[in-house]
């Protein structure tokens, strides 16, 4: 995993509204949950994986309230150990934060185990099928749920620290869950060549794949975007829309 933060993981927009969820602790991991108001499949959770701001940043709330009004049963999960990047940075991503030094202190080795901590207090409480659906660097651990088989659907905007082709040819070779990409035009995380890539290695992927394309938009569109603008509107609201469809089908 090559872990580097470019200027668009760091920059956008926050986002009007008021969550609906609440904050629980599962397994002693603060947890962001937005439940339906009607009738869902109690069996099922979809795991919401955020951008380096985290749950303190709204529109990851947001989009997990959303989430939960399509009938699912939302859990964003603090993998970051109440340590996310300060939503204050997005506007000033060029006054020194240490990102480097933000990203050591969360690798792989530091962001996982509250991951499945809470993976395995939900398996107790009766959950039996997970979807991912994660965003920027949470795109990441979506790609590692579904090579370790803990998910059945999976979702990945915008994914950071995406090894190309590596993680794509082992996401092939070992995983089962469907696999849908939202991408967009102008991404140094996931480039086109990269996406390009995917299509490649993912075209005869047997549990499913999917990629949209934004055109006009660039990382963090999906979660961090500047909705006045209308081709990020678009891109936000055509993203969300696809994970909807996806988690219906597969989850």
């Amino acid at each position: 995993m090559s872990q580097t933060l470019c200027e668009d993981c760091v920059k956008g927009v926050i986002h009007d509204g008021t969550p609906e969820g609440k904050i629980e602790y599962i397994a002693d991991v603060m947890c962001y949950i937005a439940t339906p108001t009607t009738d869902y499949a109690k069996e099922k959770v979809l795991l919401y994986f955020t951008d380096a701001f985290g749950i303190p940043l709204v529109n990851n709330k947001l989009l997990a309230d959303g989430f939960a009004r399509n009938g699912f049963k939302t859990v964003i999960i603090d993998y970051h150990n109440q340590d996310s990047i300060p939503v204050g940075t997005m506007h000033r991503p060029s006054q020194g934060y240490d990102l480097k030094g933000w990203l050591a202190k969360h690798t792989p080795a530091h962001c996982r185990p509250p991951i499945d901590k809470v993976v395995e207090a939900l398996k107790a409480q009766g959950v039996t099928k997970f979807g991912a659906t994660g965003y920027c660097m949470g795109g990441y651990y979506v790609f590692q749920l579904g090579m370790d088989g803990v998910v059945s659907a999976a979702s990945a905007h915008h994914p950071s620290f995406i090894e190309v082709p590596a993680d794509l040819e082992k996401y092939a070779k070992q995983a089962h869950a469907p696999l849908l990409l939202n991408t967009c035009e102008t991404d140094w995380q996931f480039a086109q060549d990269a996406q390009a890539k995917a299509d490649e290695v993912f075209a005869d992927f047997a549990p499913g794949y999917k990629r949209e394309y934004f055109e006009g938009c660039d990382h963090g569109f999906a979660v961090r975007g500047d909705v006045s603008v209308p081709k990020i509107k678009e891109g936000k609201e055509g993203a969300f829309k696809a994970t909807v469809e996806w988690m219906r089908k597969y989850l």
